[in-house]
């Protein structure tokens, strides 16, 4: 976004890079992004034109499912869930229509996330019963598993977060598990 070094990003380069990565994903125009980031609506849209030509395949992306949805009127995500957009697709006013392919668009990448986590929670569960462990899991919060762990279990636990979060999943880059811990899930 910022043709700079990694080592050069900022804090605030940082918040603006997630901004507009998230919120192309949710389908926010430059209007909204200047107004999210307060910038003006030409930084806005120029961070988006940028975003694209560096990541085209996310635009090839976003119009292909945009398109695919208004043939059929149904989008799924990589394990299969469906959604039908058809109702949306003839609703009355434009600003509902465009909703409807944001929608359509953000639905196999935020339902593939909450597919991805309901495998991965499910593994866990079966695991720590099969494995007759005493560690509970707590809750899910967005892509994390919290649980509460015996220190005696420790060791085995991250392995089966590991391996439940690692899910064999239908991508073709590895998901990267991060483990931390401590005394309440608010202090990790």
């Amino acid at each position: 976004m910022f043709d700079v070094p990694l080592e050069d990003v900022t804090k605030e380069m940082r918040y603006k890079a997630k901004a507009v990565n998230f919120g192309i994903i949710y389908g926010q125009t430059a209007f909204g992004l200047s107004q999210a980031l307060k910038i003006p609506y030409g930084e806005a849209a120029s961070f988006i034109e940028r975003y694209f030509e560096r990541y085209p395949q996310v635009k090839t992306y976003i119009e292909e499912t945009k398109s695919a949805m208004r043939e059929t009127g149904i989008v799924t995500t990589l394990l299969g869930r469906r959604r039908d957009f058809s109702e949306g697709l003839m609703a009355t006013t434009k600003q509902q229509r465009e909703f409807t392919e944001r929608a359509a668009f953000n639905m196999p990448l935020q339902g593939s996330a909450a597919d991805v986590m309901k495998v991965a929670m499910i593994r866990m569960h079966e695991a720590l019963k099969r494995d007759k462990l005493r560690t509970q899991l707590i809750i899910q919060v967005h892509d994390e598993l919290v649980l509460e762990v015996f220190n005696a279990e420790r060791d085995r636990v991250h392995e089966l977060v590991q391996w439940a979060m690692a899910l064999d999943q239908p991508l073709r880059v590895p998901l990267e598990i991060d483990i931390s811990e401590g005394p309440t899930w608010m202090e990790v």
